[in-house]
């Protein structure tokens, strides 16, 4: 009943707090972003300024292996601002590409420099023979530098040959395809569903400490641990709803929600208690910033790596952050590992149970040293 009781009392005073409302609004704004900015799926088309340096016998074969490709079958004449001066230029544009044909090196220069995409010029000689000449930006890789020039000094028929010859095997079928829309929510979900409960809970018992509620617990017949426990409900209370306000008009009937449920307490909890240790060994936001930080950084990094699927490094997988975003991703859609889930979610309650008991005795020193 005690317990009851605190619970009830900090929930009536979380929802006249400025933190409740903070996370309300950031939920709506993370809803807002994903259905009005982000696209349903991210555009792959890439962009080339092309100069045909060439007889015009040539030229005008080449354009024709061009249009061949483009999606309604003839160019369209256009003009490309770059600084103050208008750029004339003819756009062809296929599946997979946007090609822009330009009348000078000059200009193909200028377009290169400003967009930030590549230059070709594909120059004839007197005897036919073909060159190309590349405008890069200077992040290329030594990789895609050296395709280019493999591409170029071997002889086209035979590499489509090769290509064609390749054998490509499935290793598995068994996956749902998302949209990428849908492919940002596990990252997102970490962040405002589980891992912002850490600040938020560190912020409402710095804020009490200023108060001085905490140390009224030393002469009351509540416990500590009473206290801890229903902050990290409301934590909890406050995150399914966040949660809810921003997957449900998303993702719609296609998550698993009742495991999306179990994970989510669970990972709050974890996420709740590390808020709770901090807080026990600093008097102030302020004077907790430098580990704050460092905890966001910390939690930033297998976020990075989740959009970058190249780039995995091993070190990644001793971070809990990465553990809470690929549990996020199979309660996303229908047909998600469960069992994984369901794992991770004993895992964390398991790490959450010892940061709590942890944070509790911690507190209680606190009060009585």
């Amino acid at each position: 009943m005690k317990l009851w009781y605190s619970f009830t009392k900090e929930l009536k005073l979380a929802s006249k707090s400025f933190y409740f409302y903070i996370e309300l609004v950031f939920a709506v704004l993370i809803l807002v972003i994903v259905l009005f900015v982000i696209p349903e799926n991210f555009n792959s088309t890439t962009t080339e300024y092309v100069l045909l340096d060439m007889p015009d016998s040539a030229a005008a074969a080449m354009e024709e292996s061009f249009l061949d490709e483009d999606l309604d079958g003839k160019y369209e004449n256009t003009e490309i601002k770059v600084k103050k001066e208008m750029i004339p230029v003819r756009l062809i544009e296929t599946e997979d590409r946007m090609v822009y044909l330009v009348e000078n090196e000059d200009d193909l220069e200028k377009l290169a420099d400003s967009k930030k995409q590549l230059g070709a010029v594909i120059r004839m000689d007197e005897s036919g023979n073909i060159s190309y000449t590349y405008y890069l930006q200077g992040y290329e890789t030594e990789r895609l530098k050296n395709l280019y020039k493999v591409i170029h000094n071997s002889d086209m028929a035979t590499l489509e040959a090769a290509l064609d010859d390749q054998e490509v095997r499935t290793i598995s079928t068994d996956y749902t395809v998302v949209s990428d829309r849908v492919n940002t929510m596990p990252s997102l979900l970490t962040f405002n569903g589980s891992l912002m409960g850490m600040f938020i809970i560190a912020a409402y018992i710095f804020l009490d400490k200023e108060q001085g509620i905490i140390k009224a617990y030393a002469v009351t017949a509540s416990t500590v641990w009473q206290y801890l426990l229903s902050k990290t409900l409301v934590i909890t209370i406050t995150a399914i709803v966040t949660t809810a306000i921003i997957t449900i008009p998303i993702l719609g009937g296609s998550a698993n929600y009742l495991l999306m449920l179990v994970f989510l307490i669970s990972t709050g909890f974890f996420a709740s208690s590390i808020g709770l240790l901090l807080s026990a060994f600093f008097d102030s936001m302020n004077k907790a910033f430098n580990a704050i930080f460092i905890l966001m950084v910390m939690i930033l990094v297998p976020a990075i790596a989740y959009f970058i699927p190249g780039w995995e490094p091993f070190w990644i997988k001793f971070i809990p952050s990465h553990y809470i975003i690929t549990g996020f991703r199979e309660v996303i859609v229908k047909g998600g590992d469960a069992g994984y889930v369901l794992l991770l979610s004993l895992c964390f309650l398991v790490g959450g149970f010892l940061l709590f008991i942890w944070a509790n005795a911690r507190h209680k020193k606190c009060l009585t040293a």
